[in-house]
């Protein structure tokens, strides 16, 4: 694991577009597509800025990027506002040259939900399986909308949001929890771990205790994101806030290796 510690929201989606860019560029001078998957909420929106400024700017093309979607609400209607299919148009898909057809996102209104997720994980294995995940994580620790206690070899499924996660996400919504669907789809904590890199966002404060679970404590399906502990290449990437309750030994540990590289 390596954990990337940024001075603040802004560096950290700066370094994570960086990073991106660089493996869309790398599998485009091969002539192979690359199979991305992208995450929602307020944490990776720097990220997509910036992708969209180096696609405007500096020539960075997703013309060979198929996405995949980590989750969507049950039941709130696409055209929805709050839906993270019209989050991904607003912050990034309308903004770049992605084809239309090489984008998924879970239906949260299919009429057989478990089927849907069923061919949401035939899809992501006829893809030749997901190169990057980029995905956040909760201020409880879950990964995607895999709340705490859910399996750590979950696939993509249907799933009760608790009520922290639905009172953190009313922010959304008027601040109305009534408003916040009580059902998401989700991929699962192993689809996510199956990807060849995943790279995990954390910024502010409230994700301090979580970060430090994930990073530090033991593999647990309490904190769902520290199965990333077995992942072979996860990358953590971090605002200082997001890093306080690391050990001081910690903290230093993951800066002194970066430095060196």
């Amino acid at each position: 694991m390596r954990v990337i510690i940024q001075s603040d929201p802004s560096t950290v989606g700066i370094w994570t577009a960086r990073h991106i860019a660089e493996a869309i560029r790398m599998a485009a001078s091969q002539n192979k597509p690359f199979i991305l998957g992208l995450a929602t909420g307020s944490t990776p929106i720097p990220t997509y800025a910036e992708l969209v400024r180096m696609h405007k700017e500096e020539g960075l093309s997703f013309a060979h990027v198929t996405t995949f979607n980590m989750d969507e609400y049950v039941g709130l209607p696409q055209e929805h506002p709050e839906s993270y299919h019209s989050f991904m148009w607003k912050n990034l898909f309308s903004h770049i040259d992605i084809p239309h057809g090489n984008v998924n996102i879970l239906n949260g209104n299919a009429n057989d939900l478990l089927q849907e997720c069923a061919n949401y994980e035939r899809l992501i294995a006829a893809a030749g399986g997901i190169d990057l995940f980029l995905g956040g994580i909760g201020v409880d620790g879950h990964l995607a909308f895999n709340e705490p206690f859910s399996s750590l070899s979950s696939r993509t499924r249907v799933m009760n949001l608790t009520i922290d996660t639905r009172i953190v996400n009313s922010r959304f919504f008027d601040g109305d929890i009534n408003a916040v669907p009580k059902q998401a789809l989700t991929v699962g904590v192993a689809t996510v771990c199956d990807a060849r890199q995943v790279v995990l966002l954390a910024t502010g404060y409230a994700k301090a205790t979580a970060l430090k679970h994930t990073v530090e404590g033991e593999v647990s399906h309490v904190w769902t994101a520290s199965a990333l502990q077995m992942h072979p290449d996860a990358i953590i990437v971090c605002d200082e806030p997001a890093s306080d309750n690391l050990k001081v030994s910690t903290y230093k540990y993951f800066k002194e290796i970066e430095t060196e590289r």
